[in-house]
C-alpha cells in the first residue's frame, strides 16, 4: 500500500510544480523574446534496504523551447529583433555575461545602452556609451551609429557594436532571472553571422492555446493522483477492518 501512496504523493506534488511552470509561461506571453520551459515527468527508483520496489516521480526540466517567435514591427529605433538563431549579450546583475532575445533597449541617464530591466548591453569592448543629443541607427550586424541632432547633421560616428552570440543550444541554461547562460560559465564568442532587425521585437514563443490545454491536463492528472491516495486510504481502512474481525 505504501508504494501506491508514495508514487501518488510525489506525482501530485510535481504536477503542482508543472502547473506553476505553465502559469509562468502564460504570464510571459507578452514578454518579447521569451522562451517557454519544457518539463517532463520521469520515474526514479529508491535505493536502500527494503526499497528496491519503490519509485517516486520527478519533474525533470528538459530545457527550453528555442522555437522563434513572430516579428512584431514597432518602428522604435531602439527595438531590435534577432533574426534566426542567436542571442544578445548583456551584463547580469552579478556582473556575469548572460543572453536574451528581448531586444527592447533604452539609454540610461548616464548614456549607457541597456535593456528595459536596466541591464547593460554588452559590446565588443564592454558597455556601449551613447552620446547625448544624437540620432541612433542600429545596423543588421549590431553596429550602432549616431548622428548629432539638429538642422545640419554632421558626420556619422560609430559608437560600438552589440555583442551577438550563437552558442549551441545544449550548452545554454536558464537562470532564475530568466536570462540564459552557458553551462560552464565561460562567455560565448561573438558570432558575426548573427543578424538583427531594427524597428521591431520578437514576440514570446508561448502558444497560449497549447498552454491552456496543458493546464487543464495537469489539473486532471492532479485529480487522478488524489483519487489514488483516497483509494489507498479506503483500501487500508477496509484491510484494517478485516484484520480486526479476524
Amino acid at each position: 500500500m505504501d508504494r501506491l501512496i508514495y508514487t501518488a504523493m510525489t506525482g501530485a506534488s510535481h504536477v503542482l510544480q508543472q502547473q506553476a511552470a505553465v502559469a509562468q509561461a502564460l504570464s510571459n506571453t507578452g514578454t518579447p523574446g521569451y522562451r517557454a520551459a519544457v518539463n517532463t515527468f520521469r520515474a526514479v527508483p529508491l535505493v536502500g534496504d527494503g526499497l528496491p520496489t519503490r519509485a517516486f516521480v520527478v519533474d525533470s526540466t528538459a530545457g527550453a523551447d528555442f522555437a522563434p517567435g513572430a516579428l512584431q514591427q514597432t518602428g522604435r529605433e531602439l527595438d531590435v529583433a534577432v533574426q534566426g538563431q542567436g542571442w544578445i549579450a548583456v551584463q547580469a546583475a552579478n556582473g556575469s555575461e548572460a543572453y536574451t532575445r528581448n531586444g527592447s533597449l533604452q539609454i540610461s541617464a548616464n548614456g549607457i545602452l541597456q535593456t528595459r530591466s536596466g541591464l547593460a548591453v554588452a559590446g565588443d569592448g564592454g558597455q556601449i556609451a551613447i552620446p547625448p543629443d544624437t540620432e541612433i541607427t542600429i545596423a543588421r550586424d549590431g553596429t550602432i551609429s549616431t548622428v548629432p541632432s539638429g538642422p545640419k547633421p554632421s558626420q556619422v560616428v560609430v559608437v560600438g557594436r552589440i555583442k551577438l552570440v550563437n552558442p549551441p543550444q545544449a550548452q545554454l541554461v536558464r537562470g532564475a532571472d530568466g536570462l540564459f547562460r552557458t553551462r560552464d560559465g565561460v562567455p560565448a564568442v561573438a558570432d558575426a553571422a548573427v543578424m538583427v532587425a531594427s524597428g521591431g521585437l520578437e514576440s514570446s514563443n508561448v502558444n497560449v492555446v497549447e498552454a491552456m490545454v496543458n493546464m487543464i491536463s495537469l489539473a486532471r492528472q492532479f485529480d487522478m493522483q488524489m483519487k489514488m491516495l483516497q483509494s489507498a486510504d479506503s483500501n487500508a481502512r477496509q484491510a484494517g477492518t478485516i484484520l480486526n474481525i479476524s
